[in-house]
């Protein structure tokens, strides 16, 4: 099992004609993702990489069946292209795009709880569930399939960790890059309660950064509903206190928002936190016994 995307995916690409749109779209077919349909206005009757193109998410689900989307549609447009994937009932819904406005996140942020869905994102690298299926802008070449689900709010330290475990010959069920905006839609807490559930996942990575307390609320759920190992990584010890580090919601601004806080809490929470992105492999390791 996996969670999120999975075999049974059926993928539609919004703003597939688009540069990157194009470009991952290839990565993800390549990769062994069922991808059924693009869409993008005025470009429907195209196709691309054998995907046919569409109009409206409407068509395009009455054609194909598809149950999850992936955004690559401007910031500007992905509030809407959001509504509409789950207008037409996307069970998955990943926002790839970055710079999507704050007060438009603020329309979306109840809407998919509403239709019952999943919303990763937006400024995220997407879901992959190797060997399964790739919804994501992620290399999945470094990914293997095993038993460490993986959760996010940094894309390149996500890559950096998943190398070093498939290095270790340790494969995961999922990784999902959830994103580091100060506005997103599914967060720490509703993927760990999914990798709990999963009967494939017996330990899980959480990768976070400065900036929200999202980390100590993380903390608070697994001290006291999880029973399967968490392994994490703070990123940002060194940053200085007021200024942006990467994403919009990198940013410290009070003393619970800073690395040092967020892993106190962690390892409050009986949580073992690395102190660099290379140690998470080792304590992996142990965690599953596999350790040498």
């Amino acid at each position: 099992m996996a969670i999120l995307v999975d075999n049974d995916t059926r993928l539609v690409v919004q703003g597939i004609t688009g540069r990157e749109g194009k470009f991952h779209t290839g990565r993800m077919v390549e990769s062994g993702t069922n991808v059924v349909a693009g869409v993008t206005p005025g470009k429907g009757g195209q196709e691309y990489e054998g995907v046919p193109v569409f109009n409206t998410m409407e068509e395009a689900v009455e054609e194909t069946g598809a149950n999850a989307s992936v955004v690559f549609v401007p910031a500007a447009f992905s509030a809407d292209a959001i509504f509409e994937a789950l207008d037409f009932g996307m069970s998955t819904v990943c926002c790839i795009t970055e710079g999507v406005p704050v007060h438009d996140m603020m329309r979306v942020a109840n809407y998919w709880r509403i239709r019952h869905a999943t919303l990763i994102g937006p400024n995220c690298p997407g879901v992959i569930s190797p060997g399964k299926a790739n919804v994501s802008i992620m290399p999945a070449d470094i990914f293997t399939p095993g038993n460490v689900g993986v959760v996010s709010r940094s894309g390149t330290l996500t890559y950096q960790i998943v190398n070093e475990l498939t290095q270790r010959d340790i494969g995961q069920s999922t990784a999902v890059g959830i994103g580091g905006d100060p506005i997103i839609g599914t967060d720490f807490i509703e993927i760990l309660k999914q990798f709990e559930a999963d009967p494939e996942t017996e330990c899980v990575v959480m990768i976070g950064e400065i900036g929200g307390n999202a980390e100590q609320n993380a903390a608070e759920y697994v001290q006291s509903e999880m029973t399967k190992p968490v392994v994490a990584y703070i990123a940002g010890f060194t940053a200085p206190e007021g200024k942006t580090m990467g994403h919009a919601g990198a940013i410290v601004s009070g003393g619970e928002s800073t690395a040092e806080a967020k892993s106190e809490a962690l390892q409050r929470a009986g949580i073992r936190a690395a102190t660099n992105p290379s140690e998470v492999a080792e304590l992996v390791a142990e965690a599953l016994g596999t350790s040498s």
